[in-house]
């Protein structure tokens, strides 16, 4: 696993640390088992203080996702991988077509990020409001 930090993304670079990670755990990237980079290694292939990638991975060891091993390093201990997003999933098949149809109808990768999250938070903004909906409506149910 590289770490690859983007200085001009107003994202602290801790944080790039825990999201590229988590999507690497994600994707079946990083299974159980592997090692994540020391602190060391990470500061010198990405230019950061080793306290950056430190406060990185006590986080993820306070999520549950990885643990470190006094004299070994830090492991995952858990995947957050799901078959459906595995990288010869059918979804993934689809969605690389569309992105093929984007980039040739001359949608740029800032096009395509803010359709994508925008429809990201139509879809699950509408989940989670039926979501709440179904829990009220079960609280109400229960406590007449």
């Amino acid at each position: 696993m590289e770490f690859r930090i983007d200085r001009r993304s107003g994202v602290a670079a801790y944080q790039q640390i825990v999201q590229q990670t988590k999507q690497a755990l994600r994707l079946g990237v990083l299974v159980p088992g592997d090692r994540l980079p020391t602190a060391k290694e990470v500061a010198e292939t990405c230019a950061v203080n080793p306290n950056t990638t430190l406060k990185a991975y006590r986080e993820l060891e306070r999520e549950g996702l990885v643990e470190p091993r006094p004299g070994q390093g830090t492991f995952v201990r858990r995947s957050l991988a799901r078959p459906q997003a595995g990288s010869d999933s059918p979804l993934r098949g689809e969605l690389d077509a569309w992105m093929t149809r984007a980039r040739e109808a001359g949608l740029e990768r800032e096009d395509v990020t803010a359709l994508v999250a925008s429809v990201l938070e139509q879809r699950y903004a509408e989940t989670t409001a039926a979501a709440g909906t179904a829990r009220s409506s079960e609280m109400r149910s229960t406590s007449e």
